[in-house]
């Protein structure tokens, strides 16, 4: 619909795919593995874990996908672009990363995979770096570090 408006009426219009962001703001309960990690963890319980563990997915900064999204909109590019962290690792391994950061180490319960779920979520990003001379900067562990305070917040606010 995006590229027929800009087609028809001259839309200037920009088409951004993103792939798994997080930070802090998020939901608990949004149902993405990341906030429910951390939920999980910090209320001591298992952490569910769905399939085997070992689908791949990348993750990606929030201040970083902004980055993007300006450089995105600063541009004359109309067709798709890719904006994510390429970094992909499985869900068990970001499972171990979560428990790493926060100093903790929980069950892991597995369940049945959705049928639809992918066996790979991870971006190329080589036109965002080529065209927008963009890449994300901050890593796994970084956005972690400042990501979790926010849920400690949530969670302890939660229990009170």
């Amino acid at each position: 619909i995006t590229m027929a408006y800009h087609r028809h009426h001259g839309l200037q219009t920009r088409i951004m795919r993103i792939f798994n962001t997080y930070g802090t703001r998020m939901r608990l309960d949004d149902g993405r593995v990341l906030p429910a990690f951390i939920g999980q963890s910090l209320r001591n319980e298992a952490l569910t874990v769905f399939g085997d563990g070992s689908q791949t997915r990348s993750f990606c900064y929030v201040d970083d996908l902004l980055e993007g999204a300006y450089r995105l909109m600063q541009s004359d590019e109309v067709f798709p672009t890719n904006i994510g962290n390429p970094t992909e690792m499985t869900i068990l391994e970001f499972a171990q990363r979560v428990q790493e950061s926060l100093g903790v180490e929980r069950e892991i319960v597995f369940h049945d995979l959705p049928t639809d779920d992918p066996k790979v979520r991870q971006p190329d990003i080589t036109k965002a770096n080529g065209l927008l001379d963009w890449s994300p900067q901050i890593e796994l562990a970084e956005g972690l570090k400042l990501t979790i305070p926010f849920f400690r917040d949530r969670v302890s606010a939660d229990t009170n």
